[in-house]
């Protein structure tokens, strides 16, 4: 007599695994894939191209910003909390870079116009080469223009700027609003609570500087639910990659090998790594996208 039992049937993914087996193996498969990509060429070509960008137009931005919190806002808090996230950001030379920029903010006002010149600039020398290596990680084919991606660069660097204005306000509303209450008193815990929220600030900026680059500067529809659980990782490893980085600076002993310049190599090394997150991030957000969908 023929079987009453009704055949069963597993079913597999493309890749032959059981959705539980794929799912499980899935964080080796990213793994594997962001390596592969950090080894490609280009990668590393794009990452450069952004971190000498990214040094011109970091001084004149930071310049305008000191003269912002300065000479428009008149603000001593604002202008030594952009001061304090300068010691904090900064792998090395903080006291060397400061002393600098005051001089320059303090000078005449030409400087500042130039500075917001250099910075219209440089500014797309960073998102340009971004767009391209964005557009090639989502496989959008086309890019914009070169205007078109004037305009996107302009956007971004103006949305960057109103956040880090953005973070240096709320640090120094805040550490403004203890001092009042607590009318001079506790003096260490006032230094302590305005560092902890400048950091909390600062680390929200950096994730909403991420996410907006994730999303807007690809050519091309990026789902924003796709990009920004990336964000807010990459966001927090930037943090961590500082620390890291600033750790390591003695055993790299840059100022041996490079002498006057050492400043400059350690600043620039530190916006490549900087570069290469970025692009780990972005690569991270469309692999795994591409596996769910």
């Amino acid at each position: 007599m023929p079987s009453s039992e009704v055949p069963t049937k597993t079913i597999h993914l493309g890749n032959g695994l059981s959705p539980a087996a794929r799912l499980r193996t899935r964080p080796i498969g990213l793994i594997r894939s962001t390596l592969r990509y950090l080894m490609r060429t280009e990668v590393h070509t794009f990452a450069f191209s952004v971190a000498a960008n990214a040094i011109l137009s970091f001084f004149p931005f930071v310049v305008l910003l000191m003269t912002l919190t300065k000479q428009f806002f008149r603000s001593n808090t604002m202008s030594e909390v952009v001061v304090q996230l300068l010691r904090d950001n900064l792998p090395a030379g903080q006291d060397f870079v400061i002393r600098n920029l005051n001089a320059i903010v303090g000078a005449r006002h030409r400087a500042q116009v130039f500075s917001l010149l250099i910075l219209l600039i440089t500014s797309t020398g960073v998102f340009l080469p971004l767009e391209v290596a964005l557009n090639r990680i989502w496989g959008f084919t086309e890019n914009r223009s070169y205007f078109g991606n004037q305009l996107i660069s302009l956007g971004l660097a103006f949305w960057c700027g109103v956040l880090a204005l953005l973070s240096v306000g709320m640090t120094a509303g805040n550490v403004a609003l203890m001092g009042v209450l607590l009318r001079g008193h506790a003096i260490a815990e006032v230094r302590l609570a305005g560092f902890l929220i400048m950091k909390v600030c600062a680390v929200a900026a950096s994730i909403a500087i991420f996410f907006l680059i994730y999303w807007l500067l690809p050519n091309g529809k990026v789902p924003a639910r796709a990009v920004l659980p990336t964000a807010i990782v990459m966001g927090l490893l930037s943090e961590a990659l500082k620390y890291g980085y600033i750790l390591a600076l003695p055993w790299l002993n840059f100022a041996e090998v490079y002498g006057p310049f050492s400043l400059s190599v350690s600043l620039m090394f530190w916006a490549f790594l900087s570069g290469l997150l970025l692009l780990t991030g972005a690569h991270l957000s469309a692999e795994a996208h591409a596996r769910l969908r």
